[in-house]
């Protein structure tokens, strides 16, 4: 379930959960981001033994560990949420990663004007080649195998 927990955290930067799981999980993410922070191979093999996914290992070391290189720890923080779960009321909580990957920004909502591209010349026509007989439709077909209805 941890392992689990900890995919999730390091696919989407932040799950909802129990306090309970989320402390506990915690411990786990923060001792994979300490591994991605060594970038050595036997760091990787240890941390594809706990996360089973290889782009996930990959994109631990590549942009996650990174982003906690000047830091000694803190990497995840656990937030109680004064909501409760609906199945059996229990306490939820958030836990995050501190350092989310900055977000790509928004396309505001006025169009931006185009520039005005320089008018070219128009390119000359080819000749048009002869165009293909038009397909019958099915009804006209049977008409000509059956000879036309007699008025």
């Amino acid at each position: 379930m941890l392992a689990m927990m900890a995919r999730n955290l390091l696919r989407h930067g932040r799950i909802h959960t129990t306090p309970a799981k989320a402390k506990a999980a915690r411990r786990v993410v923060d001792r994979l981001i300490t591994l991605g922070k060594e970038g050595s191979i036997h760091s990787r093999r240890q941390a594809y033994r706990l996360l089973q996914d290889r782009e996930l290992v990959k994109r631990l070391f590549a942009e996650i560990a990174p982003r906690f290189l000047d830091c000694h720890g803190g990497y995840t923080r656990v937030l109680k949420l004064d909501a409760y779960r609906h199945g059996d009321g229990a306490p939820t909580a958030v836990l995050e990663l501190t350092r989310l990957p900055a977000e790509p920004p928004k396309p505001s909502l006025t169009k931006p004007s185009k520039p005005q591209a320089p008018p070219t010349a128009p390119e000359p026509k080819a000749p048009k080649a002869e165009a293909a007989p038009k397909p019958k439709r099915f009804l006209e077909g049977l008409r000509g195998l059956f000879g036309k209805k007699k008025e």
